[in-house]
Order: structure tokens, then C-alpha cells, then sequence
């Protein structure tokens, strides 16, 4: 009879983060996790939960992404 392996267990958190760019929501929603990804570890999931535009003047200045983002706590 095989052996069962044991699953490994794990807990996440997930935050809240805004990236902003002059160019496109892509590039706003890629800022946000890119710059998270420098100070967060083993990030896992990024899914954004709002699109919105920073408007001056009539004209569109800036495209913000509001981005949930997972990342696994250690284990330590």
C-alpha cells in the first residue's frame, strides 16, 4: 500500500495595494505588484478589483489600478 503524503498547510494574507501610471490600467495594475513584489515575499495572487482615472482639466493625467494581492506569512 502507498503512503499518503501529508499536505502541507500555509497561510496567506491578502492587501490592498494602488498602482498608478500616465499610460494604461495594465501598466498601473503591473507597477502595484512589481514595486509590492521588492518588500513582500512568495507573492501569489494579484487580482484587480477596481479600475479608475485621475482626470485634470477634462483630460485623463493618470490610470490607477486597485490591485488584491496574496502573499504567503513564513512559516518561522
Amino acid at each position: 500500500m502507498a503512503k499518503k503524503k501529508e499536505s502541507a498547510s500555509a497561510v496567506y494574507r491578502v492587501t490592498e495595494i494602488i498602482g498608478t501610471s500616465t499610460t494604461s490600467w495594465e501598466d498601473a495594475a503591473r507597477n502595484a505588484v512589481e514595486t509590492a513584489a521588492k518588500s513582500l515575499r512568495d507573492l501569489r495572487i494579484a487580482e484587480v478589483s477596481k479600475l479608475d482615472m485621475k482626470v485634470e482639466d477634462g483630460k485623463v493625467v493618470a490610470y490607477r489600478a486597485r490591485v488584491s494581492l496574496s502573499f504567503k506569512y513564513d512559516a518561522e
